[in-house]
This record gives C-alpha cells, structure tokens and sequence, in this order.
C-alpha cells in the first residue's frame, strides 16, 4: 500500500485513547503479512484487556522503529489535497507509523533485517503502552520514536510536570456569603501565585512553560462553592526540585497541591547528515527508561497542527520520511 493511502486507511481506523483496539488490529494484520513475507515475527503484547502494543521483529533487532496509535478527541476523518494529507493523527502519529511501515518494506526488499517495529498504546495520557513495553524489551540497542519533527532529528526534548490544585470552603446562600467559604476563590489565588513564580530557562531547550490546562468548580451562581479544582502542566526543562519547591511555596496550605505525574527532560544524540532541531513537547522515550537502547526522535509533520482541529502532514515530508528512516536504521546498525 503506498504511503500516502498507508496513512489515509490509519487516520479514518478511530483510536482515540484508551479505544486503540481496531488500529490495534489493522496493525497486527499489517505486520503479519509483511512477517509472513520476510520471515518475521510479530506479537500482541496485552497492556490490559483490549488494549495491547504491536511489536514485530526482523532477525535481530540493532534498531526498532517505535511510534503511539493512539490520538487525541475528537476524531477527524481522513481528506487530502495536492500538499496535504487532513484529518485526526495525520501528524501525530498516523503518517509517522505509515511511513515507518513503509520503509521497513523496503529495507526488507533490499535485504536489510535484524529490525523492529513496536507501536504502543496510551502515549497521549500516561504512556501506558511504552511503560509496558520497558518490563518487557526485545535487546534493541537503537529505539527511533516517532514524533512530528519536520523531519530533523530532535536533540532534546522538554518533560513535563502535572499537578492538580484543589480548593476546599463551605457552601452558603450567596446572598450571605459571610455564612461561607468560596472554594472558587481561593482557587484563583493560588493559581495567580503559581502564574507569578520564576520558572527555570535553559540554554538548549529554553523556557519552562506553565499550563492551566482545566479549571472547575462550584455548583449554581447563587451558591458559595464548597469546592474547586485545576490542573496545571508545566514544561520542564531541566531539573525539577527547584520548581516542585517553588510552586509548594506558592500556595502554603489554603490549597491542596496533588502530584500527577512527572517526564524528565531529554538530551538527545544525532545522526550524521541530518539536520537537527529542539522540541518542547513529551514523548514516550521517558517511559522506556532506556530499555530498548539508545533514544532517537524524528519524524514527518509538524507539532504546531497536531492536537488541532486543521491538523495535517505535507505529502512531501511522508515521502522524505520513508527514505530517512531507511537510512537511520542502516547507519545505526553501522554503528
């Protein structure tokens, strides 16, 4: 199938997280056909019932070729135009998976082998997937994750750090809101305090950023709100105790500061001959803890469009995509 039909058959297979069954599927069928023609092999690894990671393996792995198939809501069928390939994953990451398939094909046509594909579950919510995937590695020494790059290989990457606030008063009449305690209130405090603290800037990755991604609270506009919540998403880029400290600082004790999550920031190498760039987004190279060898990013699209609802891959990327990835598994197996 050629690359550009590879991705429009991926974007319109819904797979929204945490529903990745059917492109879990299409994937598995995908594979064990190319294994069955180049003597291959390919497993459904279970994550949780109906959800599980696709690895495929070519001899054995030096490289593995490694991207999500789940996307962000909400979903957005395939179209194309002369440029573009539209719809919900084009970039993030249905044209990244379709071009890596693709390039496998050819290497194996070449010859090449003693590759891996893996595409996991769950990256656009906790990583579920690629955590899974590092209890369980395949002795790959190279891991290339697929992310939109515009096709330079990203030497770093930012990690993030979640925290959700939470504001606790007491309900009363509004008419006599010195009966009550607005949660609501106390929740805007603390969120302009945490809006006002210094956050770290780094000479490669740049300025961490604050997010205050969900705000609620409250029950009626004539009630004094017993509760209210948010959370926030900041982009780390590099060392996360001075920060965690200062937003802690921040609020004191009018509010509840609950940790969700934290992805280190990243420093990446490169590969000879190809450009190279900085992104600020998280991927899943984190969760694989180093586990299925040394980390690589790149891939077609931009990070600008994805999680939009204009979200898009140029034509011409997907194609430069399929010859590049063919190159970096044959250099790194060099190596």
């Amino acid at each position: 199938m050629q690359v550009f039909d590879l991705t429009r058959k991926l974007i319109d297979i819904p797979s929204v997280t945490p529903e990745e069954l059917a492109v879990g599927h299409f994937l598995s069928d995908y594979l064990g056909d190319l294994c069955a023609r180049f003597d291959g092999k390919v497993e459904r690894l279970e994550v949780e019932p109906d959800r599980w990671n696709v690895f495929a393996a070519f001899g054995e792995p030096i490289v593995t070729l490694s991207t999500h198939m789940d996307t962000v809501p909400p979903f957005i069928p395939s179209r194309e135009d002369d440029e573009f390939i539209w719809g919900r994953g084009a970039c993030d990451t249905k044209g990244i998976i379709a071009s890596m398939l693709t390039a496998a094909e050819r290497l194996l046509e070449a010859g090449t082998r003693n590759f891996g594909l893996l595409f996991v579950v769950g990256e656009e919510r906790n990583s579920a997937g690629a955590y899974h995937a590092a209890k369980d590695p395949r002795g790959s020494k190279f891991v290339i994750n697929g992310e939109p790059t515009e096709n330079q290989l990203a030497l770093g990457s930012k990690g993030a750090l979640r925290y959700e606030v939470v504001a606790r008063g007491k309900m009363a009449h509004s008419a006599y809101p010195e009966l009550g305690d607005s949660a609501i209130n106390k929740l805007l405090d603390a969120l302009q305090a945490i809006r006002a603290v210094a956050l770290p800037v780094d000479d490669v990755l740049g300025p961490s950023t604050l997010n205050i991604g969900v705000i609620k609270g409250g029950r009626a506009p004539n009630v004094i709100p017993d509760e209210a919540r948010a959370e926030i998403f900041i982009r780390l880029v590099g060392d996360s105790a001075s920060t965690r400290k200062a937003l802690e600082e921040a609020v004191g004790d009018k509010v509840e500061l609950n940790f969700v999550l934290e992805i280190p920031a990243l420093r990446l190498t490169a590969v000879e001959g190809l450009p190279t760039t900085v992104v600020a987004y998280t991927t899943d190279i984190p969760a694989f803890g180093g586990n299925w060898g040394q980390p690589l990013l790149f891939g077609p699209g931009t990070i600008h469009v994805a999680h939009t609802l204009d979200e898009r891959v140029p034509k011409q990327q997907l194609l430069d995509a399929v010859e590049i990835y063919q190159r970096m598994v044959r250099q790194l197996q060099a190596q």
